[in-house]
């Protein structure tokens, strides 16, 4: 190989969804006194993405997810929309469906430069009332600040992780949730990467040890938190169900994007979307109850072509995309904050196994 004929160098990865050429991640919080809940919009390059979902809760709270069947006619879409407010919340899909318009994106309807119509998938979990007042919640202006917000960031920027965007009043268990991301570049050159808003009802940490469930099997073996740590966490947390009488029912939902720069078919996508929730096994526990929403969508890019008639080089981006996804969970919880107001107290993981950056 000569000099001339040498790949191209590819950027360092951050760990992030925006490792994936193109993509755009934006955050907006429920402004006044009694909010805590949110919006984050994953913008797709000029001219969209391949588009897919898998939706395994029982209760979910979705917007336009037929509309990414392989049967059906859309075939890219501009933007995902992932918000707290429960189903009220996804009112915040319509401020980004208008910032679209306004930039001419969407399914062409006709010849005018805005004649477009703009798909917009969405999936809502449940925070109401987590900040005092059941009414603050999510709607077309956070939407809009959101896509707005990620418009306005350069290509490859890191994403904010924690208790912002959609992750804002989001709850792990009975730990604080928040939002996470993560990436990996495979030996083929694609890159397959998570943004996940994690809001379970199933628990992330192993009550034997303090682990959370999905640093297991993710390379080294973790590190398990001195016993005395986890038994005085195990106090802090009983304590807390005490005082709450008990707790709020566990009206929850994981919801999140697995993206890759792969040429990936429609079908190959939705399977992506698919595989994406054994991470969310892995890592959350129980998992796709009655009471939860879990909904995984995939964008693909289609920047690296993938070998035609290879099943072995699809099967790399689905188990990669598992794999982001349960690290992406991890990476939420660990960098959530946590919380303390009129709708009660969320304690964060850090700050209950060490590390702890106090109460927001």
């Amino acid at each position: 190989m000569t000099r001339e004929d040498k790949a191209p160098e590819l950027p360092p990865l951050l760990d992030a969804l925006t490792d994936v050429a193109g993509l755009r991640v934006g955050h907006a919080e429920v402004a006044g006194a009694g909010a805590l809940s949110g919006t984050t919009v994953v913008l797709a390059p000029e001219g969209g993405a391949v588009a897919a979902v898998d939706v395994r809760g029982g209760g979910p709270g979705t917007r336009e997810t037929d509309a990414l069947d392989p049967r059906n006619l859309v075939q890219r879409v501009d933007a995902v929309v992932l918000t707290g407010g429960s189903a009220f919340g996804l009112d915040a899909a319509s401020g980004v469906m208008a910032w679209l318009e306004e930039q001419g994106r969407g399914v062409r309807v006709g010849p005018g430069p805005t004649q477009v119509v703009p798909v917009v998938p969405a999936a809502a979990l449940f925070d109401l009332g987590r900040g005092g007042d059941w009414r603050a919640r999510p709607d077309a202006s956070t939407g809009r600040a959101a896509v707005e917000a990620a418009a306005a960031t350069g290509p490859g920027e890191p994403v904010a992780e924690g208790s912002v965007g959609a992750g804002t009043g989001a709850v792990a268990g009975q730990l604080k949730g928040g939002i996470g991301t993560a990436s990996v570049r495979l030996a083929s050159g694609v890159t397959v990467a998570a943004v996940v808003a994690v809001n379970a009802a199933g628990s992330v940490v192993d009550p034997l040890t303090g682990v959370l469930f999905g640093e297991y099997g993710a390379g080294e073996p973790p590190a398990h938190p001195p016993a005395e740590v986890h038994a005085a966490a195990e106090r802090r947390l009983a304590q807390e169900r005490e005082a709450a009488g008990g707790g709020a029912p566990p009206f929850n939902t994981t919801i999140g994007v697995v993206a890759t720069d792969a040429d990936l078919t429609r079908a190959q996508a939705q399977k992506l979307a698919g595989t994406a929730h054994d991470g969310l096994a892995r890592a959350v526990r129980p998992v796709h109850l009655l009471t939860d929403g879990d909904t995984v969508f995939t964008l693909a890019t289609g920047q690296v072509p993938v070998e035609p008639g290879n099943p072995v080089a699809v099967n790399e981006i689905l188990a990669a995309g598992a794999d982001v996804l349960a690290r992406a969970i991890v990476k939420a919880v660990r960098a959530a904050r946590s919380t303390e107001g009129p709708g009660g107290r969320l304690l964060s993981y850090t700050e209950l196994y060490g590390g702890g950056i106090g109460l927001r």
